[in-house]
């Protein structure tokens, strides 16, 4: 899937405000080595570096243009432009932390404990990833597919949604942890312009169909995207458009 860094960042201050909640979640302390894995532009990297302004800090992110963004956001970050699927470190790290990115990736049950044992012993784990996937913004991009001329090229796409139940995140990662902390919150996100929600998605989950699509029907199958998902998030009386968004936290500390 091709990133655009731009349109990614066009609602930066709302992407960021959960990758704070998350990293003010994590205790006080003082890791030698940090990844940061689904790095993205680097905006959130940058606040890792600047909190642990000791501590070595790698970027690890899979598109070649949030790479170049990120080492200009970034630039004292180790930056490793690499697939997260195949993400295998020669050493231990004493925190991984990512933010909205390993939803991207399939097989949580094997993912997440894989991810802990490339933690040293008593290493943190904090992940923030949307469990926003049941709301209009994504199922009415998977109406859309089904219901066009291009249903044939893009109804693979469709899927069940990709993050599970916190109850499955906390029975994985219980019994490899000493402390578990595991919480959701929706954020009301007010949100200004023209049909902001495809905007919004046109930046993460609708990237994926448009990619698959070409000219005239990429075209078409945003405009009837953004047709179905404009009467679903109306515009209030002031002119913005409310877009509540749920989120999935957790907080894990391995066992030493």
């Amino acid at each position: 899937m091709a990133w655009n860094p731009q349109q990614y960042l066009k609602f930066s201050g709302h992407r960021l405000r959960p990758a704070v909640d998350l990293l003010m979640r994590i205790a006080d302390i003082e890791p030698r080595r940090v990844a940061d894995l689904g790095a993205g532009a680097g905006n959130v990297t940058k606040l890792l570096r600047e909190r642990w302004s000791d501590a070595e800090v790698v970027g690890v992110e899979g598109s070649p243009e949030m790479v170049a963004a990120g080492r200009k956001a970034a630039p004292d970050v180790e930056w490793q432009q690499q697939d997260l699927a195949s993400w295998n470190p020669a050493g231990q790290y004493d925190l991984i932390y990512s933010n909205a990115a390993l939803h991207w990736l399939p097989d949580h049950t094997r993912l997440f404990p894989s991810l802990l044992g490339k933690l040293s012993p008593g290493g943190t784990l904090a992940v923030q990833m949307p469990r926003n996937f049941l709301a209009p913004s994504h199922v009415l991009i998977g109406e859309t597919a089904l219901n066009g001329p291009w249903r044939s090229k893009v109804e693979h796409l469709v899927t069940p949604p990709p993050v599970e139940a916190p109850s499955f995140y906390h029975d994985l990662l219980a019994p490899l942890s000493d402390h578990v902390d595991i919480w959701e919150t929706e954020y009301l996100q007010v949100l200004e312009g023209d049909n902001p929600v495809k905007e919004w998605t046109k930046g993460t989950w609708l990237t994926r169909y448009l990619d698959v699509l070409q000219g005239s029907e990429k075209a078409a199958f945003e405009a009837a995207y953004g047709e179905r998902v404009a009467k679903a998030y109306p515009k209030n009386a002031a002119g913005q458009t409310l877009f509540p968004f749920r989120r999935l936290f957790m907080v894990a500390q391995r066992k030493p």
